[in-house]
């Protein structure tokens, strides 16, 4: 039978100037990422035209803004169905999925059904956001199939070609690259001493409100104990805004129920990472990749150990880099410096060779002459038949690949009505989700301790 959903091939260009990219996104972390990492990959050409998964942590304008990258065109809110339908309509050259694995996947078979032979399909790049440090195989695996997995360092690159071999699939598509978001002034000492310190939460580390509480605890108590100093707690999103994770125990709700409240030197903050890091002297987090930032400017960066070095945390990924630490130390004027050798590994080592020469080498191969091969992803029907299905079947696809029926049409041919009133209705559904996380589910819990 005829696949309805094949597109017929299309020429592509092999200028640089010329290039016409798309990046697909499902948060305001993966939007920031997916959108410097088109510029990186081409930075001669437009800005990319966006799209933004619609889904659970579909980012609001304020978090796409606060990203600091303006796209083209958009972002637009798409379903996958939307998406590729829009791949059917529209002709990029190359293809950025910011995305979680299993949307990943979902898109790398929706092309292959499209293109099921050699044709002029875009080229599709994906990679991480951050640090690595969970699900290393299983998102690994849902990722295979680009034609480019982007690593952000020479020791996530080895991390991922051995799980490919492992796994006997094809590690030719990993390219080591670096964060795309590293930049920024390097960092001037002010004469020894320390007057902004920056703790930069994360939505979902740690997890449990005794020990977010504990953490603001010792933020506030490091501003008592030097109010020459400002201490900026940096927060990822405003009350009922949405992450790649949803916080049960926002930092904003914690601050207050502090006894004695926030000192006078010590407040919360939003922005973009980058400019709160202008004018920090000291970073301070249990994982977030705002480390890797401050690392790479010269920021001396603490990781804190007072929550223990655990894989739940993330913190055990800085093992080696001279950065863990306790606040405790910190009280008493430590200043962590980093491990040049860890540094270089990671690929943040300030001054380093432009990072991103092989991923543009590699894609100005795959944009030559002749057509590309169809998408390959380790996974099908043959390979894992009781888990591919239920990765497509979330995102509105056959286990071929193709929209399931009405997907499509639903995507396109929905009024601007329509499109109001479901967005409103998925704001309160969203408002209920949140409450039961953040306000039911901890009652419950602790009535199950009585």
């Amino acid at each position: 039978m005829r696949n309805s959903f094949c597109r017929v091939p299309v020429p592509l260009s092999s200028s640089r100037a010329d290039l016409r990219i798309a990046v697909l996104a499902d948060s305001d972390t993966r939007w920031k990422w997916g959108a410097l990492t088109a510029r990186r990959l081409a930075p001669g050409a437009p800005a990319p035209t966006g799209y933004v998964l619609r889904g659970r942590a579909t980012p609001t304008a304020r978090q796409l803004g606060e990203a600091g990258v303006a796209a083209e065109r958009g972002p637009a809110e798409v379903t996958c169905a939307g998406f590729l339908a829009e791949l059917g309509r529209q002709h990029y050259d190359v293809v950025v999925l910011a995305l979680v694995g299993g949307a990943v996947q979902a898109v790398l078979h929706g092309v292959r059904a499209m293109w099921p032979h050699p044709a002029g399909r875009p080229v599709l790049v994906t990679g991480y956001v951050g640090v690595v440090y969970e699900k290393l195989a299983d998102g690994l695996l849902l990722r295979h199939g680009a034609d480019l997995v982007l690593a952000n360092s020479r020791h996530d690159a080895a991390r991922f070609r051995a799980v490919y071999r492992g796994a006997g699939a094809d590690p030719d598509a990993v390219v080591e690259t670096a964060l795309p978001f590293l930049d920024g002034a390097p960092h001037e000492s002010a004469g020894g001493r320390t007057h902004r310190v920056v703790f930069a939460v994360q939505p979902s580390v740690p997890e449990s409100r005794t020990d977010r509480a504990y953490l603001l605890e010792r933020a506030a108590r490091h501003a008592r104990l030097h109010p020459d100093r400002e201490v900026l707690v940096k927060l990822r999103s405003r009350p009922g805004e949405h992450t790649t994770h949803l916080e049960e125990h926002p930092y904003q709700r914690l601050a207050e129920r502090l006894p004695g409240g926030l000192p006078p030197n010590c407040r919360l903050v939003y922005g973009n990472m980058g400019e709160v890091l202008d004018a920090a002297d000291l970073l301070v987090t249990v994982s977030s990749t705002a480390a890797l930032e401050s690392l790479h400017r010269g920021i001396p960066t603490a990781v804190l150990t007072d929550l223990g070095i655990r894989e739940a945390l993330g913190n055990h990924h800085f093992l080696g880099s001279g950065c863990l630490t306790s606040w405790d130390r910190l009280d008493e004027g430590l200043l962590p410096a980093a491990d040049p050798a860890w540094l270089a590994a990671q690929g943040v080592a300030p001054g380093a060779a432009d990072p991103y020469a092989a991923a543009r080498a590699r894609i100005a191969q795959l944009l030559g002459p002749g057509p590309r091969a169809p998408v390959a992803p380790y996974y099908t029907l043959a390979t894992a038949p009781g888990y591919l299905p239920g990765i497509l079947a979330r995102h509105h696809l056959a286990p071929d690949g193709t929209p399931l029926p009405g997907a499509a049409a639903r995507a396109a041919g929905e009024s601007g009505a329509r499109r109001w009133l479901r967005s409103h209705l998925r704001e309160a559904a969203r408002g209920a989700y949140r409450h039961g996380v953040q306000r039911v589910a901890p009652v419950i819990r602790r009535l199950g301790e009585l």
